[in-house]
């Protein structure tokens, strides 16, 4: 395989609707969580080498208030729904209840290097931000399978580049960026997104998810009903054949091992605590493809609000006066449609993820098969057909 470090995405893949998949929910213009106006997602995609040291790897970064608006808190919150995995920064999250910087999504052993280069990166674009403190929010799943995981081979430069390639709009899904070396229910996962728009009496705001999709076992995976996972004629040679154990000397590699970031982002304006609701919603958008949230995958979702810009400040104090900040927020009694379309969203995402992705050889020969789309086209004729 030749070699190919990409920051921009490539034209538009297929998506799960556009096989006939239905979903619940009106979507935003680009079913994308660009939908959520200012916020931009920007992809560093590395594939290189065969054999060995093949690498299969990449970031991915979210900007909530795109480039100009690093520094400005948005109110945040994070679920465990399962803690085999990281995601830097949430001990100011729990504490302030808002987040500041990008996040970047990437491979479990680069968590590092990424972070390194959002300092970097925020030092050079909002000096006046990085003068105080960084905490940023890097988020990881493990790519092991594909990628030459121990090699070094994402470089804080390589963060860098995916931040400045933030752009807004339709954006790619599949093998690309933090998303490019990873698997999902036993077939090629990757990055998946979607969006909801919610109407609250004359408002209408968006709710927009970025999944890495890492998690699952093949037989998990259900599509309206139907165990589409294990009816699959896709090999499966990452759950099927005995590889850790050949390559190791012991231990086996258990089918479902993983772990999937979920990002959710909306422009309602919420509380810390209502974020945290969404988040929790997360988990129930990942149930609903069949997974139970396996003990070795690391699911983790973080949520945040776009509104309220000003609010939920950390800065240096630069005088004794009294200050005070205002927070507009959704009352408690109406947040149940926005907690349906994180749902919703989160379901889309991961079959946008796996829709998306495309077969792929990486390190010493292993294949990861994406699920073929004819099969997915026969599971909806047939319910269709009920």
């Amino acid at each position: 395989m030749g070699s190919s470090e990409a920051t921009l995405p490539p034209s538009r893949a297929v998506r799960a609707r556009d096989l006939g998949v239905r979903f619940e929910g009106s979507t935003g213009p680009h079913n994308a969580i660009t939908d959520i106006p200012g916020l931009t997602v920007g992809y560093r995609t590395i594939v290189r080498g065969d054999g060995a040291g093949a690498v299969r790897t990449g970031v991915t970064a979210i900007l909530p208030r795109g480039r100009e608006g690093v520094g400005v808190p948005c109110a945040a919150a994070v679920h465990s729904f399962n803690g085999n995995g990281e995601l830097t920064g949430r001990a100011w999250i729990d504490e302030s209840g808002a987040l500041s910087l990008p996040i970047g999504i990437t491979s479990s052993h680069a968590v590092g290097a990424v972070h390194s280069g959002i300092d970097q990166w925020v030092a050079d674009a909002a000096p006046e931000v990085a003068a105080q403190w960084m905490l940023p929010v890097v988020g990881e799943t493990w790519d092991g399978y594909l990628n030459d995981i121990n090699g070094g081979h994402v470089t804080p430069g390589d963060a860098k580049a995916a931040l400045d390639a933030a752009v807004g709009g339709a954006i790619a899904e599949g093998s690309v960026g933090g998303g490019t070396g990873m698997n999902c229910y036993g077939f090629k996962g990757g990055t998946g997104t979607a969006s909801r728009v919610v109407r609250h009496g004359e408002d209408e705001y968006t709710v927009g998810v970025l999944i890495q999709a890492n998690f699952g076992s093949r037989t998990e995976l259900r599509l309206e009903g139907v165990d589409i996972g294990a009816r699959s004629a896709a090999p499966n040679p990452m759950e099927d054949d005995d590889w850790f154990h050949r390559e190791r000397g012991s231990l086996r590699a258990p089918g479902g091992a993983g772990s999937a970031i979920i990002v959710i982002a909306t422009d309602a304006p919420l509380l810390p605590g209502q974020c945290a609701a969404l988040a929790r919603r997360g988990a129930i958008g990942l149930g609903r493809s069949g997974t139970a949230g396996g003990h070795f995958s690391g699911d983790i979702m973080l949520a945040l609000s776009t509104a309220n810009a000003g609010a939920l400040t950390s800065s240096f104090p630069d005088s004794d006066g009294a200050e005070y900040e205002t927070l507009r927020f959704i009352p408690w009694g109406r947040i149940d449609p926005f907690l349906s379309a994180v749902s919703q969203a989160v379901d889309e995402a991961v079959w946008n993820a796996l829709v998306a992705a495309r077969d792929m050889v990486g390190r010493d020969g292993h294949v990861s098969h994406a699920l073929p789309h004819d099969e997915i086209r026969s599971v909806v004729a047939s319910v269709n057909g009920r």
